[in-house]
């Protein structure tokens, strides 16, 4: 699904863009000739020079340090994640309070389209096979109860939003490289979406931020 101003260049601002999912995301931006601010807590952890991209030190739990530098732009995708995992779930408000500063930044400026990263296996979706349902209910759910909680939070937050939201709901991610190959779902389950390369879930976002089906709307991509 290639965007409907494909040739168009956008002006794009990307929050975590260090991290796997928000590094691809920069790296398509650019190479797709649109302009790119990456807002970063430090800044040197992305090694990239290119004339159309900007770093900005920057956190979301800090509005003021990125609110500035949301002038003028057409999307905002936000990548941020804790440094969890199984065995190191923690309680955080990190997403939920991340996308509550971005959204009240962005209706401040005028900003009116973003992306936010959520998971699949915040509900168990009836259309995985049958023990893939069992272990998303009691094993991964389970390990990941604090960083669901906020996910909820997060897309409870997002919801409420007027502006032009689409919540991204990727299955299992992996480091596999770029295919622009996959399937998508949009408010509906994906039938056996099993895993996503970071790649391609930033493809997807990338060459979706103007198609209006997207608008206000939960997505998942599997392969």
């Amino acid at each position: 699904m290639e965007s409907i101003k494909n040739n168009t260049p956008l002006n794009i601002m990307v929050f975590g863009a260090a991290g796997g999912i928000g590094r691809h995301c920069v790296e398509i931006a650019l190479a797709k000739g649109h302009l790119v601010t990456a807002v970063l807590r430090t800044p040197s952890k992305l090694a990239l020079t290119h004339p159309n991209l900007q770093l900005v030190k920057g956190d979301v739990t800090n509005p003021a340090s990125f609110k500035d530098h949301l002038e003028g732009k057409d999307a905002v995708i936000s990548t941020i994640g804790v440094n969890g995992g199984f065995g190191k779930d923690k309680p955080t408000t990190l997403y939920s309070l991340g996308a509550q500063n971005i959204l009240a930044s962005m209706e401040h400026t005028g900003a009116n389209r973003a992306f936010f990263i959520s998971a699949s296996a915040l509900e168990v979706s009836p259309v995985v096979p049958f023990f893939v349902r069992l272990l998303i209910k009691y094993v991964v759910q389970k390990l990941l109860k604090h960083m669901y909680e906020d996910l909820r939070r997060m897309e409870t937050i997002i919801k409420q939003s007027a502006i032009n939201w689409t919540i991204m709901r990727p299955p299992q991610l992996t480091d596999q490289p770029l295919t622009e190959n996959y399937r998508v779902a949009i408010n509906e389950y994906l039938k056996n979406g099993l895993k996503i390369s970071r790649a391609d879930l930033a493809h997807f976002i990338i060459t979706s931020i103007d198609e209006p089906v997207t608008f206000k709307a939960i997505v998942e991509t599997a392969y």
